[in-house]
């Protein structure tokens, strides 16, 4: 397993697979939730989040638009956090798939901050939202379509992009293995679960990135964060934010 992990795995997962779908997938996503909530995946995103809103002075408003969105669970955590700093945050969750955005539509039901639409990464329009994040949707790109597709989250954006992504380790796939099969019997989950651990990253994997947008740390950082994941924050060129983070 640790040479197998050496390396990121280029092997697509089901759910990138768009001539599939249907019940099976959609049930997926209301699993993906249980994983989300059994591993944190939501504290990563609103560490990132909220280091680039201080860092551009703590607007009272703020808009994200969350790439690859799933049923867009991890943003419950950044709608809380609005309500506590009394910041007017809207929400606007993105997905290819149908089943995604019928899930999505379907958990956000009665949240008036929150808008679900169908669309594409490539597509979006330059300074869509203040932020943009994306989580657990930037291992789904390899080569040059990973550098390609960061470089149209920071176009899309007006402060930063925020990437919650994982961890590749044998502790972490082992969980995930684990955890996917106690949980769940469908099909997307059994199957997809490990393999996005061994298509995730590692602290080298972010900094050959990095220089391949050409940034520098005062731009681009990335920590580690529990459970096996890390936060990468990338501010804008340009954007109107000098402070720390």
């Amino acid at each position: 397993m640790l040479k197998a992990l050496q390396n990121r795995e280029l092997k697509p997962e089901y759910m990138d697979d768009r001539t599939q779908g249907g019940p099976e997938l959609q049930e997926a996503l209301v699993h993906l939730r249980r994983l989300n909530r059994l591993f944190g995946a939501a504290s990563p995103t609103l560490y990132g989040v909220k280091r680039l809103w201080k860092a551009a002075g703590s607007p009272k408003e703020l808009s994200i638009l969350d790439i690859g969105a799933g049923s867009g669970d991890v943003n419950r955590k950044l709608l809380q956090w609005a309500l506590e700093e009394g910041v007017r945050l809207n929400v606007t969750l993105v997905d290819t798939t149908e089943e995604a955005v019928k899930e999505a539509s379907l958990y956000f039901w009665n949240e008036s901050r929150v808008r679900v639409c169908q669309g594409d990464l490539f597509e979006l329009e330059a300074d869509s939202a203040d932020v943009v994040t994306g989580t657990q949707f930037l291992h789904h790109f390899t080569g040059h379509e990973l550098e390609r597709a960061v470089r149209q989250m920071m176009r899309a954006s007006r402060i930063g992009v925020v990437i919650n992504d994982i961890h590749r380790h044998p502790v972490s796939w082992l969980s995930v293995w684990l955890a996917t099969r106690l949980i769940s019997r469908n099909p997307y989950i059994r199957h997809d679960g490990p393999l996005s651990v061994a298509k995730g990253f590692r602290g080298d994997d972010w900094g050959r990135l990095r220089k391949a947008l050409s940034l520098g740390p005062s731009s681009f950082k990335y920590v580690w964060r529990p459970l096996f994941r890390y936060s990468v924050m990338i501010r804008k060129d340009g954007s109107k934010h000098h402070g720390r983070w």
